[in-house]
């Protein structure tokens, strides 16, 4: 975890179960970029062919969501796997920004310096992480640059990897931030619980000089 000792922007686990753009974003990302029939194979591999044939509008179970990302991880080679989990992440920003974040707060977050629209979404992020983290625990590190984690992540659990794993969490992540803090916001995956560390960890800049 980054900024050992310091403070803590709030920490929570709750739940075991995820928003279901989880699956459909990750289902729409595979469809963009492979036949349906492959997709199908994959879905089934994992254990949930049935979302194929009805794709869930409520909550789902974390560890279905693990089992999708594990099946992908062995059977895409790398850079499709990279392309289609980070497609999956900005379709997931991009259907926040439609459908959960009101249009006259994007609005105001627009309007501010970044560093207090960084702050001000984080702090919304933090109230929401019960729908993408699970029984994960959620965690932010105010300053710059700013620092996310997610202990116990839903996204790589039971997984070892050798680079980090949860793109689609940067990928939303980031999305969010350049349409509402900066244009020029991009989020780096510094640490992973797949490569040992304690949580996976996001670092958001945006200044030209870094």
């Amino acid at each position: 975890m980054p900024g050992a000792g310091a403070e803590m922007d709030g920490g929570v686990a709750i739940g075991g179960r995820i928003g279901p753009n989880a699956i459909t974003r990750m289902a729409e990302a595979l469809d963009a970029a492979l036949p349906a029939a492959e997709v199908d194979a994959l879905f089934a591999a994992a254990g949930l062919a049935a979302y194929r044939r009805s794709p869930p509008e409520r909550m789902v179970d974390e560890r279905e969501v693990a089992a999708l990302h594990r099946t992908l991880r062995a059977r895409l080679p790398p850079a499709r796997l990279e392309a289609v989990t980070r497609e999956a992440g900005l379709r997931t920003g991009d259907y926040l920004l439609a459908h959960r974040i009101p249009r006259p707060v994007q609005a105001l977050l627009r309007l501010l310096p970044a560093p207090l629209a960084a702050r001000l979404l984080v702090s919304a992020i933090r109230r929401h992480a019960w729908t993408f983290a699970g029984s994960g625990a959620f965690a932010a590190w105010p300053g710059y640059p700013l620092r996310l984690a997610i202990a116990g992540c839903p996204l790589c659990r039971g997984m070892s990897a050798e680079r980090p794993a949860c793109g689609t969490y940067a990928a939303t992540f980031e999305r969010l931030f350049r349409r509402l803090v900066h244009r020029r916001a991009r989020v780096t995956e510094t640490a992973c619980e797949a490569m040992g560390s304690a949580a996976c960890v996001f670092e958001l800049r945006w200044r030209r000089t870094d």
